[in-house]
């Protein structure tokens, strides 16, 4: 298995108080060196938390994950610290977590090589306020720059101590579409250039037109990917990127499950099982035919309905108790045994 990154059925649990919640489940996950990919999901889908991961803020609780040769869950505390100065680089949505602001945007992009002891201090900061096209601000605070810029010396930050991999978490999420879609080129021009790895969290629909691939999270788990398909005959770049179209794909984990979406399984009335056949096409999945509800089912139903009465009443014995017991001696007794069970 080769790749930059390779985030191995990667699970993550946070617990609060006595309540575990499971953000990651398995994640599968391939990233190639130099690829810009886009991460999207909705609220509590666990993108966010893979960002932390990859940058070694958050320790997965099992799994794999390696970021260029180096399995992060086998870091001792200062190694995770190097790697965190030296080999990532951040861009989070919020500019007062980028930027002090009391400083100027020279100094703060001369803060994190001052901590990693670098000598050119000066000349990168200002190679790096020109990269991002604001040499004229170096003397300038935040608050005396817009949105934009401020994001663009937040990137400047980030690329201070020359890092591997460049992480972004929704850097767009608070600037107009105009404003962004600079963000992006920027995003686009260093990794065309420096040829750095870059991954931009977000919820922006379409982000799929400003990086090559996109991929989706959903419960913890990869879902789908979009891919970009160039198309040739284009006079520029402009124009390409006006004639590329975009391929949903469903991700098949190392295990070989995949996730329906869910507008497909309203609208095919897909429920807990599905019929499944090789075409000549292909794969073919259908909804199950005239499938009643399967003993898994009825049995989660008894045990919620054990938990709500145990909650209730504080009885450990009760009639639910006792007829999920038979349930589950019934149901795992050999046919033989049943059928003999049966007669009696």
């Amino acid at each position: 298995m080769s790749g930059f990154i390779i985030c191995d059925s990667l699970v993550k649990i946070f617990k609060v108080s006595d309540i575990e919640v499971l953000a990651l489940q398995g994640l599968d996950l391939t990233v190639k060196q130099g690829e810009l990919v886009g991460i999207v999901g909705a609220s509590g889908s666990g993108k966010t938390t893979l960002m932390n991961v990859l940058g070694g803020l958050v320790r997965p609780s099992a799994g794999q994950v390696i970021v260029n040769g180096q399995n992060l869950l086998q870091m001792r505390p200062r190694q995770l610290t190097a790697y965190r100065q030296e080999e990532v680089g951040f861009v989070w949505q919020q500019g007062s977590r980028n930027l002090i602001p009391y400083l100027s945007a020279l100094d703060n992009i001369k803060l994190p090589m001052t901590l990693a002891g670098r000598m050119d201090r000066r000349a990168r900061a200002r190679m790096l306020m020109d990269t991002v096209g604001l040499a004229e601000r170096i003397d300038h605070k935040p608050p005396q720059m817009s949105g934009g810029e401020q994001q663009r010396v937040a990137i400047a930050v980030a690329l201070a101590n020359e890092p591997k991999l460049l992480l972004a978490d929704e850097p767009t999420g608070e600037l107009d579409s105009v404003t962004s879609d600079q963000v992006y080129d920027l995003f686009q021009r260093l990794n065309r250039e420096l040829g750095l790895t870059i991954c931009i969290v977000s919820h922006d629909p379409l982000i799929a037109r400003h990086v090559g691939r996109v991929v989706a999270i959903r419960d913890g788990k990869l879902a789908s990917e979009t891919v970009r398909r160039r198309q040739n005959g284009a006079a520029n770049a402009e124009t390409m990127s006006q004639m590329d179209q975009f391929e949903e794909l469903i991700v098949l984990d190392s295990a070989g499950r995949l996730q329906i979406p869910k507008s497909y399984r309203e609208e095919l009335a897909i429920k807990n099982r599905v019929e499944m056949e090789v075409t000549d096409k292909g794969l073919l999945i259908r909804p199950a035919q005239n499938l009643e509800e399967t003993s898994s089912t009825l049995e989660i139903q008894i045990e919620s309905d054990i938990r709500m009465e145990r909650k209730a009443r504080g009885d450990q014995g009760s009639p639910r108790r006792r007829l999920l017991s038979r349930f589950r001696r019934r149901r795992f007794r050999p046919p033989g045994e049943r059928e003999r069970g049966n007669k009696q």
